[in-house]
Protein backbone atom coordinates (compact mmCIF):
# COMPACT_ATOMS: atom_id res chain seq x y z
CA UNK A 1 0.00 0.00 0.00
CA UNK A 2 1.21 3.49 -0.90
CA UNK A 3 0.07 6.32 1.37
CA UNK A 4 -0.24 9.94 0.28
CA UNK A 5 -0.85 13.20 2.06
CA UNK A 6 -3.31 15.28 0.04
CA UNK A 7 -2.83 19.06 0.15
CA UNK A 8 0.27 20.27 -1.72
CA UNK A 9 1.18 16.60 -2.19
CA UNK A 10 -1.14 15.16 -4.81
CA UNK A 11 -3.35 18.27 -4.93
CA UNK A 12 -1.73 21.47 -6.18
CA UNK A 13 -2.64 23.75 -3.31
CA UNK A 14 -4.60 23.63 -0.05
CA UNK A 15 -8.03 22.18 -0.77
CA UNK A 16 -9.65 23.64 2.35
CA UNK A 17 -8.45 27.16 1.55
CA UNK A 18 -9.47 26.78 -2.08
CA UNK A 19 -12.88 25.54 -0.98
CA UNK A 20 -13.31 28.52 1.31
CA UNK A 21 -12.54 31.02 -1.46
CA UNK A 22 -14.85 29.15 -3.82
CA UNK A 23 -17.68 29.38 -1.26
CA UNK A 24 -16.98 33.04 -0.63
CA UNK A 25 -17.08 33.86 -4.34
CA UNK A 26 -20.44 32.17 -4.67
CA UNK A 27 -21.98 33.33 -1.40
CA UNK A 28 -20.66 36.75 -0.38
CA UNK A 29 -22.78 36.72 2.80
CA UNK A 30 -20.12 34.44 4.34
CA UNK A 31 -18.16 37.64 4.91
CA UNK A 32 -20.21 38.10 8.07
CA UNK A 33 -17.97 35.49 9.70
CA UNK A 34 -14.75 37.39 8.97
CA UNK A 35 -14.42 39.10 12.37
CA UNK A 36 -14.70 35.75 14.19
CA UNK A 37 -12.30 34.06 11.78
CA UNK A 38 -9.76 36.87 12.02
CA UNK A 39 -9.94 36.74 15.81
CA UNK A 40 -9.27 32.98 15.75
CA UNK A 41 -6.22 33.45 13.51
CA UNK A 42 -4.89 36.15 15.82
CA UNK A 43 -5.32 33.98 18.94
CA UNK A 44 -3.54 31.12 17.17
CA UNK A 45 -0.70 33.37 16.09
CA UNK A 46 -0.31 34.64 19.66
CA UNK A 47 -0.28 31.08 21.00
CA UNK A 48 -3.56 31.34 22.88
CA UNK A 49 -5.26 28.48 21.02
CA UNK A 50 -3.88 25.45 19.16
CA UNK A 51 -4.18 24.64 15.48
CA UNK A 52 -7.23 22.41 15.93
CA UNK A 53 -9.11 25.10 17.88
CA UNK A 54 -8.16 27.70 15.28
CA UNK A 55 -9.39 25.54 12.39
CA UNK A 56 -12.63 24.72 14.18
CA UNK A 57 -13.34 28.40 14.77
CA UNK A 58 -12.45 29.21 11.17
CA UNK A 59 -14.90 26.55 9.97
CA UNK A 60 -17.75 28.62 11.43
CA UNK A 61 -18.54 29.59 7.82
CA UNK A 62 -19.94 26.06 7.32
CA UNK A 63 -22.99 27.29 9.22
CA UNK A 64 -23.73 29.63 6.33
CA UNK A 65 -23.88 26.75 3.82
CA UNK A 66 -27.06 24.73 4.37
CA UNK A 67 -26.53 23.30 0.88
CA UNK A 68 -22.99 22.12 1.71
CA UNK A 69 -23.27 18.93 -0.34
CA UNK A 70 -23.92 20.91 -3.53
CA UNK A 71 -21.02 23.25 -2.82
CA UNK A 72 -18.62 20.33 -2.29
CA UNK A 73 -19.80 18.59 -5.45
CA UNK A 74 -19.42 21.68 -7.64
CA UNK A 75 -16.08 22.62 -6.08
CA UNK A 76 -14.55 19.31 -7.09
CA UNK A 77 -16.20 19.42 -10.50
CA UNK A 78 -14.14 22.55 -11.08
CA UNK A 79 -10.96 21.69 -9.16
CA UNK A 80 -10.26 17.99 -9.64
CA UNK A 81 -8.00 19.14 -12.49
CA UNK A 82 -5.53 20.34 -9.83
CA UNK A 83 -4.53 16.77 -8.99
CA UNK A 84 -0.84 16.54 -9.86
CA UNK A 85 0.36 14.64 -12.90
CA UNK A 86 2.79 12.40 -11.03
CA UNK A 87 -0.04 10.93 -8.97
CA UNK A 88 -2.15 10.20 -12.02
CA UNK A 89 0.80 8.17 -13.38
CA UNK A 90 1.64 6.35 -10.15
CA UNK A 91 -1.88 5.75 -8.79
CA UNK A 92 -2.72 2.21 -7.65
CA UNK A 93 -6.08 0.67 -6.61
CA UNK A 94 -5.06 0.20 -2.96
CA UNK A 95 -3.72 3.73 -2.40
CA UNK A 96 -4.55 5.45 0.88
CA UNK A 97 -4.97 9.21 1.23
CA UNK A 98 -4.38 10.51 4.75
CA UNK A 99 -4.96 14.19 5.44
CA UNK A 100 -5.77 16.80 8.09
CA UNK A 101 -8.43 18.29 5.82
CA UNK A 102 -12.11 17.60 6.61
CA UNK A 103 -13.13 14.09 5.58
CA UNK A 104 -16.44 15.21 4.05
CA UNK A 105 -14.55 17.56 1.72
CA UNK A 106 -12.11 14.92 0.45
CA UNK A 107 -14.67 12.13 0.02
CA UNK A 108 -15.92 13.64 -3.25
CA UNK A 109 -12.36 14.07 -4.54
CA UNK A 110 -11.59 10.43 -3.72
CA UNK A 111 -14.77 9.31 -5.45
CA UNK A 112 -13.74 11.14 -8.62
CA UNK A 113 -10.20 9.72 -8.43
CA UNK A 114 -11.34 6.19 -7.72
CA UNK A 115 -9.55 6.12 -4.35
CA UNK A 116 -11.38 3.90 -1.86
CA UNK A 117 -9.11 4.36 1.18
CA UNK A 118 -9.32 7.69 3.00
CA UNK A 119 -8.38 8.87 6.49
CA UNK A 120 -9.05 12.53 7.26
CA UNK A 121 -10.24 14.84 10.03
CA UNK A 122 -13.78 14.18 11.30
CA UNK A 123 -15.42 17.58 10.93
CA UNK A 124 -19.16 18.20 11.03
CA UNK A 125 -20.09 19.78 7.66
CA UNK A 126 -22.93 21.76 9.24
CA UNK A 127 -21.22 23.23 12.31
CA UNK A 128 -17.49 22.98 11.59
CA UNK A 129 -16.97 21.25 14.94
CA UNK A 130 -14.43 18.43 15.22
CA UNK A 131 -15.99 15.09 16.12
CA UNK A 132 -12.60 13.61 16.92
CA UNK A 133 -8.93 14.58 16.73
CA UNK A 134 -7.33 16.62 13.97
CA UNK A 135 -5.63 14.10 11.66
CA UNK A 136 -2.14 15.58 11.97
CA UNK A 137 1.31 14.34 13.01
CA UNK A 138 1.18 11.38 15.42
CA UNK A 139 -2.62 11.24 15.03
CA UNK A 140 -2.13 10.05 11.44
CA UNK A 141 -0.12 7.08 12.68
CA UNK A 142 -2.71 6.26 15.34
CA UNK A 143 -5.54 6.38 12.79
CA UNK A 144 -3.58 4.30 10.28
CA UNK A 145 -2.77 1.61 12.87
CA UNK A 146 -6.41 1.51 13.98
CA UNK A 147 -7.90 1.26 10.47
CA UNK A 148 -5.21 -0.86 8.79
CA UNK A 149 -3.54 -2.89 11.57
CA UNK A 150 -2.02 -5.49 9.25
CA UNK A 151 -0.95 -3.23 6.38
CA UNK A 152 2.60 -2.17 5.58
CA UNK A 153 3.34 1.13 3.89
CA UNK A 154 5.53 0.59 0.85
CA UNK A 155 5.84 4.27 0.01
CA UNK A 156 4.77 7.40 1.87
CA UNK A 157 4.50 10.77 0.11
CA UNK A 158 4.08 14.22 1.66
CA UNK A 159 5.04 17.84 1.05
CA UNK A 160 5.75 18.47 4.76
CA UNK A 161 8.32 17.19 7.23
CA UNK A 162 5.61 17.47 9.88
CA UNK A 163 4.54 14.07 8.54
CA UNK A 164 7.71 12.57 10.00
CA UNK A 165 5.77 10.08 12.18
CA UNK A 166 4.17 8.56 9.07
CA UNK A 167 7.45 8.59 7.17
CA UNK A 168 9.09 6.69 10.04
CA UNK A 169 6.77 3.67 9.68
CA UNK A 170 7.03 3.43 5.88
CA UNK A 171 9.57 1.34 3.99
CA UNK A 172 10.35 4.32 1.76
CA UNK A 173 9.32 7.95 2.12
CA UNK A 174 9.45 10.84 -0.30
CA UNK A 175 9.18 14.59 0.05
CA UNK A 176 7.00 16.08 -2.68
CA UNK A 177 7.96 19.49 -4.07
CA UNK A 178 5.62 20.38 -6.92
CA UNK A 179 5.93 17.46 -9.34
CA UNK A 180 9.35 16.50 -7.97
CA UNK A 181 9.92 13.59 -5.57
CA UNK A 182 12.90 13.90 -3.23
CA UNK A 183 14.39 11.59 -0.58
CA UNK A 184 12.73 12.18 2.80
CA UNK A 185 14.51 14.86 4.80
CA UNK A 186 15.75 16.74 1.73
CA UNK A 187 15.45 20.49 1.54
CA UNK A 188 12.95 21.39 -1.22
CA UNK A 189 14.52 23.52 -3.96
CA UNK A 190 13.69 27.21 -3.70
CA UNK A 191 11.84 27.11 -7.00
CA UNK A 192 9.46 24.50 -5.62
CA UNK A 193 8.50 26.62 -2.62
CA UNK A 194 5.57 28.91 -3.11
CA UNK A 195 5.67 31.67 -0.49
CA UNK A 196 2.83 33.87 -1.60
CA UNK A 197 1.12 36.97 -0.35
CA UNK A 198 -0.62 34.99 2.43
CA UNK A 199 2.68 34.78 4.33
CA UNK A 200 2.31 38.45 5.22
CA UNK A 201 -0.75 37.64 7.33
CA UNK A 202 1.03 35.01 9.46
CA UNK A 203 3.45 37.41 11.10
CA UNK A 204 3.88 39.32 14.33
CA UNK A 205 3.45 42.54 12.36
CA UNK A 206 -0.02 41.57 11.18
CA UNK A 207 -0.99 40.48 14.70
CA UNK A 208 -0.05 43.94 16.00
CA UNK A 209 -1.72 45.61 13.04
CA UNK A 210 -4.85 43.58 13.73
CA UNK A 211 -4.98 44.66 17.38
CA UNK A 212 -4.45 48.31 16.43
CA UNK A 213 -6.98 47.83 13.66
CA UNK A 214 -9.55 46.68 16.20
CA UNK A 215 -8.89 49.79 18.28
CA UNK A 216 -9.27 52.03 15.26
CA UNK A 217 -12.28 50.08 14.01
CA UNK A 218 -14.00 50.82 17.29
CA UNK A 219 -12.96 54.46 16.99
CA UNK A 220 -14.22 54.65 13.43
CA UNK A 221 -17.54 52.98 14.26
CA UNK A 222 -18.12 55.26 17.25
CA UNK A 223 -17.24 58.36 15.26
CA UNK A 224 -19.40 57.21 12.36
CA UNK A 225 -22.38 56.56 14.61
CA UNK A 226 -21.96 59.97 16.23
CA UNK A 227 -21.70 61.71 12.87
CA UNK A 228 -24.74 59.77 11.65
CA UNK A 229 -26.82 61.70 14.17
CA UNK A 230 -26.41 64.78 12.01
CA UNK A 231 -25.33 63.36 8.63
CA UNK A 232 -26.60 60.70 6.18
CA UNK A 233 -25.00 57.28 6.59
CA UNK A 234 -22.38 57.46 3.81
CA UNK A 235 -21.04 60.94 4.73
CA UNK A 236 -21.09 59.91 8.39
CA UNK A 237 -18.92 56.90 7.58
CA UNK A 238 -16.47 59.09 5.62
CA UNK A 239 -16.18 61.54 8.52
CA UNK A 240 -15.67 58.73 11.03
CA UNK A 241 -13.07 57.10 8.82
CA UNK A 242 -11.06 60.30 8.51
CA UNK A 243 -11.28 61.04 12.22
CA UNK A 244 -9.56 57.77 13.15
CA UNK A 245 -6.86 57.97 10.46
CA UNK A 246 -4.33 60.06 12.40
CA UNK A 247 -4.59 57.84 15.47
CA UNK A 248 -4.01 54.82 13.25
CA UNK A 249 -0.85 56.38 11.79
CA UNK A 250 0.58 57.16 15.24
CA UNK A 251 -0.05 53.69 16.63
CA UNK A 252 1.21 51.78 13.58
CA UNK A 253 4.33 53.92 13.32
CA UNK A 254 5.17 53.31 16.95
CA UNK A 255 4.22 49.67 17.47
CA UNK A 256 3.68 47.79 14.18
CA UNK A 257 6.36 49.04 11.79
CA UNK A 258 8.61 50.89 14.30
CA UNK A 259 9.27 53.91 12.10
CA UNK A 260 9.83 57.52 13.05
CA UNK A 261 7.07 60.05 12.40
CA UNK A 262 7.26 62.30 9.38
CA UNK A 263 4.85 64.38 7.32
CA UNK A 264 6.03 62.61 4.15
CA UNK A 265 5.29 59.19 5.61
CA UNK A 266 1.98 60.44 6.96
CA UNK A 267 1.02 61.54 3.45
CA UNK A 268 2.00 58.14 2.07
CA UNK A 269 0.05 56.54 4.91
CA UNK A 270 -3.10 58.40 3.87
CA UNK A 271 -2.59 57.48 0.21
CA UNK A 272 -2.15 53.81 1.17
CA UNK A 273 -5.58 53.94 2.73
CA UNK A 274 -7.30 55.00 -0.49
CA UNK A 275 -7.95 51.43 -1.75
CA UNK A 276 -9.19 50.55 1.73
CA UNK A 277 -11.39 53.65 1.73
CA UNK A 278 -12.93 52.73 -1.63
CA UNK A 279 -13.50 49.10 -0.62
CA UNK A 280 -15.11 50.06 2.67
CA UNK A 281 -17.44 52.58 1.05
CA UNK A 282 -18.57 49.91 -1.42
CA UNK A 283 -19.21 47.53 1.48
CA UNK A 284 -21.27 50.15 3.32
CA UNK A 285 -23.33 50.74 0.18
CA UNK A 286 -23.88 47.03 -0.45
CA UNK A 287 -24.58 45.99 3.13
CA UNK A 288 -26.68 48.97 4.22
CA UNK A 289 -28.36 50.38 1.12
CA UNK A 290 -28.59 47.29 -1.08
CA UNK A 291 -28.90 44.37 1.39
CA UNK A 292 -30.79 46.39 3.99
CA UNK A 293 -28.78 45.39 7.06
CA UNK A 294 -28.24 47.76 9.99
CA UNK A 295 -25.77 50.62 9.70
CA UNK A 296 -23.83 49.22 12.69
CA UNK A 297 -23.27 45.93 10.85
CA UNK A 298 -22.29 47.85 7.71
CA UNK A 299 -19.67 49.84 9.62
CA UNK A 300 -18.28 46.73 11.34
CA UNK A 301 -18.00 44.68 8.14
CA UNK A 302 -16.38 47.57 6.31
CA UNK A 303 -13.74 47.90 9.01
CA UNK A 304 -13.00 44.15 9.13
CA UNK A 305 -12.83 43.54 5.38
CA UNK A 306 -10.62 46.51 4.60
CA UNK A 307 -7.97 45.53 7.16
CA UNK A 308 -5.90 42.99 5.12
CA UNK A 309 -5.83 45.29 2.08
CA UNK A 310 -4.55 48.18 4.15
CA UNK A 311 -1.89 46.06 5.85
CA UNK A 312 -0.39 45.03 2.50
CA UNK A 313 -0.43 48.60 1.20
CA UNK A 314 1.30 49.91 4.32
CA UNK A 315 3.89 47.16 4.50
CA UNK A 316 4.79 47.18 0.82
CA UNK A 317 4.59 50.94 0.21
CA UNK A 318 4.55 53.25 3.23
CA UNK A 319 6.72 51.27 5.68
CA UNK A 320 8.67 49.10 3.24
CA UNK A 321 12.18 48.08 4.15
CA UNK A 322 14.79 49.67 1.91
CA UNK A 323 17.86 47.85 0.73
Amino acid sequence: MNVYDFDDTIYDGDSTKDFYWYCLQNRWSLARYWPRQAWALLLYRLGRIDKTQCKQRFYVFFQGLPDMENFVYDFWRRNIKKIKHFYKVWQRPDDLIISASPAFLLEEACRRLGVVNLIASPVDPQTGHYQGSNCYGEEKVRRFRADYPHKEIEGFYSDSLSDGPMAAIAKKSYLVAGETLLPWGSQPPAAAKKPGWLQHFFSRQFALFFVIGLINAVNGVIFSLLYSLILPVSPAFVAGYLSSLTVSYLLNSRFTFRKSLSFKRYGSFCLSYLPNFAIQNIIVFVVYYWAGFSKLLAFLLAAAIGMPVTFLMLKLITFRQKG
